[in-house]
This record gives C-alpha cells, sequence and structure tokens, in this order.
C-alpha cells in the first residue's frame, strides 16, 4: 500500500474534507477487507467502513505523524469488529458453508474471483471453531499477511500471545481441511 503523505494528514488536521477524502479512497478497501474478514458479514463490514472513518475524522488531529497511519487505522477497524463480534450473538455456520469451501478446493483455476458471499461462507466455515482472539490473529497475521511487531500495535498482545493463538488458530483450520479432503494428513 501507498505510505499516505504528510501534507494530507497535515490538511486533514486542519479539517480539509477533500483530503480526508483522498485518504477514505486510499484506505476504505483495505478496511472493508479486513472487516468482512473477522465479521464475515458484508453489511456491518459496510458498516465498520463507516465507523472507522467516522473515528479517523474525529481523532486525526490526536495522530502521531511519526507513528504509521496504516496500523492507527487497522487499530481503529480492528477494535470495531471486535466490539461488533462481543456484541452479537455467536454465529453457526449454515451447511452451505462446507459445500462453499468444498466447491473452492475443487476448483484448479489459480484466477479464481470469489464473490463476498462465498468468501463469507468459507471463512465461516474455517473460523467457526477459533476463538475471538484466534481469529483476529489469523486475519491480521495470515490473511492481512502483517507481520507481528505490528499486529501487537494493533491488538495489545504480545509476541508470545500472537504466536500461540496463531499457531492454534492454524491447526484448527489444518484440521478442518483434512477433514474435508483439502489437505493430506
Amino acid at each position: 500500500m501507498k505510505h499516505l503523505d504528510n501534507d494530507i494528514l497535515i490538511r486533514c488536521k486542519n479539517g480539509d474534507k477533500d483530503a480526508f477524502r483522498l485518504i477514505v479512497k486510499q484506505y476504505q478497501r483495505l478496511v472493508f477487507s479486513l472487516a468482512l474478514k473477522m465479521l464475515c458479514d458484508d453489511e456491518e463490514a459496510k458498516d465498520v467502513v463507516q465507523d472507522t472513518f467516522i473515528r479517523v475524522w474525529q481523532n486525526i488531529g490526536g495522530f502521531d505523524n511519526q507513528k504509521s497511519f496504516l496500523t492507527w487505522i487497522y487499530t481503529i477497524a480492528t477494535r470495531l469488529c471486535l466490539d461488533r463480534i462481543k456484541t452479537r450473538k455467536h454465529s453457526v455456520a449454515i451447511p452451505d458453508d462446507d459445500s462453499a469451501l468444498a466447491r473452492f478446493a475443487a476448483n484448479t483455476d489459480s484466477q479464481i474471483n470469489l464473490e463476498n458471499s462465498e468468501w463469507i461462507s468459507i471463512v465461516n466455515s474455517l473460523a467457526r471453531n477459533l476463538s475471538t482472539k484466534q481469529r483476529t490473529v489469523f486475519t491480521l497475521c495470515q490473511l492481512e499477511e502483517l507481520p507481528v511487531d505490528e499486529v501487537q500495535q494493533i491488538t495489545g498482545y504480545d509476541s508470545a500471545q500472537i504466536k500461540s493463538n496463531l499457531y492454534v488458530a492454524r491447526q484448527t483450520i489444518r484440521k478442518q481441511l483434512i477433514e474435508l479432503g483439502y489437505e493430506k494428513h
């Protein structure tokens, strides 16, 4: 992702809405992708995008330009997702989730383009047995490909917690893939 120009941040801190639109344009897909992976719900992910940018606008004056803006926005979005997960009832994967995963696993086309609904089904199927902490760490480390030090800043978890939760998440998902016949023992 392209680094955010310091001039845009300064303009935002001074209340420039056009500069803020540039920030939204640059980061909205990233925030939506993260929220969709964590929440597995298209509408909730859209709400998190809106809430994230409301918080960014409200708090941009306190943002330290010496820090990573990307980490800051990931932190806001992740915490909003975690708040939503805590307040909703534990969702149970629908039976179609496993069939969507099996269809995806059987397709050898490396250029496959999944629709959001299929992505939601797949993530639901694979992550249904993960704790919130494991799912968060797995999403940030594995799906978003963030380094451990950045995940530490976003979540507040220490390195050992991140590595432990990531290990358990990977093992749980690997076991499910084996059960579905996607991966060999």
